[in-house]
């Protein structure tokens, strides 16, 4: 079965449409159709002076744009722009800087992103005694009893490597030291595993005598006692003890607290030039949060959500009801499910068909039984919902490949035509990936929705995870599926690293580590295409290539100026480039 997918080519259709009554064809000015008209047709905004990157083939470049209503109204040079302008519209002077789409955040936890920054953040630590000495500064400053939580720690980039450890992580007892009194709980960077102190699982009941969960460890010492280190699903019982410790707080001071998630989640992404935000896990309750800040025009970017942390049972009963594109001005769309198949490589999580180099006892595991994924999928397909799935050992991405494919003929044999339906399912990450697995992607019309940043930020450990062979045939293969012409969405998976488009388009096309070491370059993505991925590349992802990630006429103005062109700096400059001012629907809503 194959399903052709031509996201880019595929402008050319939009191209045919009229803007107005000025007689703009999606692209660019024609000649002589650059003339001021009366205050009800002039622009409210146009940036002049600069260069234009479009992202769409009809005009690639340009120097000028003009806004109006919220979309993109022309492009073009800024003479034929400047005589657009009336006596009410603004007019800035790029003073040679560059307009692009603003970026999509194609994979992030945007509450996530937002609770973040209102925890302890761990994210730049070196070393054990760094994180030991930020929860006792926590401590001082908290109430007696109140939970203490981060995120954003590696094992991996602590110099010097902790004495005393299991499974390359410390035991609780410093954390204990310093926190006796206040439960402790630091997510690790990837967020499939997490740090207690004694009295964290104290408050979970987590004992000796207490078995692992499915899909999950609590690692022990010698004698069979608990570390703190919990993986995977063993995180659940913990996590269970901090939400019954914040169900004690008040319906408004829950309600004030995401609004607060938001506003923070907002400020860093606009900050960073991000105007769309793929939020990978949403629960019912969320939706509903999120739904009356988009009715009451609150939501500070756009967001596309997936429903996750719900089962199977509520997801059926419920799906019908929250289905939404658009909503609040096109500020809200709720259509996919996420699922996750495995964990992560750092934490030897992720499912491979082999086992791992540096722990040949695992090859990873399953995070939930291939079954209970198929009845996911169904569910999806019913009610007209992307499946998004985490996916990121080799055995992993095979596995969720295999159930799209399962539900896809299905939906082919039950379709009038014989032809499976535009489905544009996802899988997430798709980190390490056996090269028959590659031309899936684009065979099944599937998105591989992969985080540039991730490949440099992990390099430096992954060949011990997976050894050099394996590493360079099957990990973060970019190149190859862009030859297999697949689609990829890039992003950051914030907040498991820093949400800067900026970074993960250096890290995209150099696939350079902080080292200075590249690895293995020859999978690196070219300067177009690494920019498409961020743009309309995550824009097909959701099904908005018609609306977002290119500067067409007719699209809504999601624009980031940049103060300098990244397509044409060299990559140390791209590295310091500078997000100056973002735009969501033609309203300035940041500038540096």
């Amino acid at each position: 079965m194959r399903i052709l997918r031509a996201p880019y080519s595929s402008l050319a259709l939009l191209r045919l449409a009229v803007v107005g009554a000025l007689g703009f064809t999606l692209g660019a000015c024609a000649p002589g159709d650059a003339r001021g008209g009366d205050e009800g047709d002039a622009p409210d905004l146009v940036l002049v002076g600069g260069t234009v990157i479009t992202v769409d083939e009809a005009t690639p470049e340009a120097q000028a744009v003009a806004l109006r209503d919220g979309r993109i109204l022309a492009v073009g040079s800024s003479d034929e722009i400047r005589a657009l302008a009336g006596p009410g519209t603004e007019v800035i002077e790029l003073e040679g800087r560059v307009v692009m789409p603003g970026f999509i955040e194609g994979h992030g936890h945007f509450l996530g992103l937002g609770q973040a920054r209102m925890t302890v953040d761990l994210q730049g630590t070196t070393s054990w005694d760094q994180i030991v000495d930020k929860v006792a500064e926590a401590v001082a400053e908290a109430e007696p009893g109140a939970w203490i939580t981060g995120r954003g720690w590696h094992q991996e980039r602590w110099s010097p490597a902790p004495a005393n450890t299991f499974d390359g992580v410390p035991t609780h007892h410093a954390l204990s030291e310093v926190s006796p009194d206040n439960p402790v709980l630091l997510t690790h960077a990837s967020g499939h595993a997490s740090l207690a102190n004694a009295a964290a699982m104290e408050a979970a009941g987590i004992t000796a005598d207490t078995p692992d969960p499915s899909g999950g460890t609590f690692v022990r010492d010698a004698e069979g006692n608990p570390t703190g280190f919990l993986r995977q699903a063993a995180q659940g019982q913990a996590r269970a003890a901090l939400n019954r410790y914040e169900e004690g707080m008040t319906p408004d001071e829950v309600q004030t607290r995401f609004r607060r998630q938001v506003e923070l989640a907002g400020e860093d992404a606009l900050r960073h030039g991000v105007t769309s935000f793929h939020d990978q896990g949403s629960s019912f309750a969320d939706v509903d949060r999120l739904r009356a800040m988009a009715d009451a025009g609150e939501l500070p970017i756009r967001l596309h959500l997936a429903i996750r942390g719900e089962s199977n049972q509520a997801m059926d009963e419920r799906l019908g009801d929250y289905r939404m594109v658009g909503h609040g001005n096109n500020f809200l769309t709720v259509r996919a499910v996420k699922r996750q198949i495995d964990g992560a490589l750092g934490t030897h999580g992720a499912w491979l068909l082999d086992p791992y180099t540096d722990m040949p006892s695992t090859s990873g595991l399953p995070q939930v039984s291939i079954e209970d994924l198929r009845e996911t999928a169904d569910i999806a397909l019913r009610h007209g919902y992307q499946m998004n799935t985490h996916a990121i050992g080799d055995r992993g991405n095979r596995e969720g490949l295999d159930i799209y494919a399962d539900i896809m003929a299905e939906a082919a044999a039950s379709a009038a035509n014989g032809v499976s339906p535009d489905l544009r399912w996802r899988i997430e990450h798709a980190q390490n990936l056996h090269p028959d697995e590659v031309p899936r992607f684009a065979d099944m019309g599937v998105i591989a929705s992969m985080q540039g940043i991730h490949a440099t930020s992990d390099g430096p450990w992954v060949p011990q995870r997976l050894g050099e062979e394996r590493s360079r045939r099957r990990a973060y293969v970019w190149r190859s599926l862009l030859d297999a012409d697949a689609v990829i969405c890039n992003g950051t998976d914030v907040p498991v690293e820093p949400i800067s488009p900026i970074a993960s388009y250096h890290a995209s096309i150099t696939r350079q580590m902080a080292s200075g070491e590249r690895f293995f370059p020859e999978q690196s993505m070219d300067r177009l295409e690494a920019l498409r991925s961020y743009t309309i590349g995550c824009a097909y992802a959701v099904f908005e290539e018609d609306l977002l990630g290119s500067i067409t006429p007719g699209k809504l103005a999601d624009l980031v100026v940049l103060d300098r062109n990244i397509l044409t700096v060299s990559e140390d400059e791209v590295r310091d480039a500078q997000v100056e001012m973002t735009l969501v629907g033609g309203e300035i809503r940041y500038r540096r």
